[in-house]
């Protein structure tokens, strides 16, 4: 199916409430409870470059934009 098809599923449901439902029920994405994607960036959302450590949950990109507010010091 292409893109244009589930659009035209949605629009044709929305009318439809039960079946609505009942379509998002099997549809909906998987609840996760392992695996990379609960670990994501809590300022950009990205799962690369994650740093969970000491609570901190950025990725290295936001981590070095935020690190000398957070109270970190960059030692040469």
């Amino acid at each position: 199916m292409t893109t244009s098809d589930h659009r035209k599923i949605l629009a044709q449901l929305a009318v439809k409430p039960a079946i609505y439902q009942k379509f998002i029920k099997h549809n909906a994405p998987k609840k996760r409870t392992c695996g990379i994607n609960l670990k994501r960036c809590k300022r950009c959302g990205t799962y690369h470059g994650y740093i969970g450590k000491y609570g901190l949950n950025l990725c290295r990109r936001c981590f070095r934009e935020v690190a000398v507010k957070i109270g970190f010091k960059k030692y040469n």
